[in-house]
């Protein structure tokens, strides 16, 4: 019997206004990339209901647990261990979704960390700086078995990173610049540090506007530059996420 999912977009910033403009919000460009993950997967237990969009930072009111079947929480520029009311109520709010009402959740980025946070894990600068455009991550015993690889290789755009892993979690990979790469808990969570929706435009647009900004200096937006376009593994990862979904609701109502 196929289960037809509901799933919820909690949108946790809005793109810059290159992106916005060819692309749309996060929630469309996760909607986009959750359609091809399901395409993709072959997953005859899944389809995809409905796909509904909450733009969490100014108006912090999220959907009824109830009313949906998984969550999924986008990037943001924003600092996860900023203490800011929507940060804070967010963060409440996951932690409820996971322990309380048990519905799996999907984190990316600063998601991400903000399931980190949720659960007891202290998040902030790493001391390793920026970690920008496509780079290599060293999966885990447990990253291998989930996965099917040595490696994955991933966009990335984050100089924020999740210190600890939080009790009863498993880490995913690593990198030189960052040590928890990503997060699962059976049926409950899967998160990652990188960002599997973003594709060589949208990267090539933050690295021009960080370095016009003055965030970036030559150096770094040169670096970045010259890795944006190679090939990584974010429509794999979207496979992955429906996979996690699928199993996480198998034999729900």
């Amino acid at each position: 019997m196929t289960r037809s999912l509901r799933i919820a977009v909690l949108e946790c910033d809005t793109p810059i206004a290159p992106v916005k403009e060819r692309l749309g919000g996060y929630g469309d460009i996760f909607t986009r990339l959750l359609n091809k993950g399901l395409e993709a997967s072959g997953d005859s237990r899944v389809d995809i209901k409905e796909i509904s969009k909450w733009h969490v930072v100014d108006n912090p009111v999220y959907p009824d647990p109830e009313e949906y079947d998984a969550l999924l929480l986008s990037g943001s520029k924003h600092d996860s261990f900023a203490d800011d009311a929507w940060i804070v109520s967010l963060m409440e709010y996951v932690r409820s979704v996971i322990e309380q009402h048990k519905k799996p959740v999907v984190g990316i980025c600063f998601g991400h960390q903000i399931i980190a946070r949720a659960l007891g894990s202290r998040v902030g600068r790493g001391e390793g700086g920026w970690e920008i455009s496509v780079e290599e991550i060293t999966l885990t015993d447990a990253g291998k078995q989930i996965f099917g690889k040595d490696k994955l290789s991933l966009q990335q755009m984050h100089r924020d990173v999740v210190h600890e892993v939080p009790a009863g979690c498993l880490n995913l990979g690593y990198s030189p610049r960052c040590a928890v790469q990503g997060l699962y808990m059976p049926k409950r969570l899967w998160s990652v540090q990188a960002h599997p929706e973003f594709n060589e435009f949208i990267m090539s647009q933050l690295l021009e506007a960080r370095h016009d900004s003055g965030v970036f200096n030559d150096q770094l937006y040169e670096d970045g530059s010259s890795r944006a376009a190679k090939p990584h593994d974010g429509e794999f990862l979207a496979t992955e996420i429906i996979k996690f979904m699928a199993d996480a609701t198998e034999g729900t109502a």
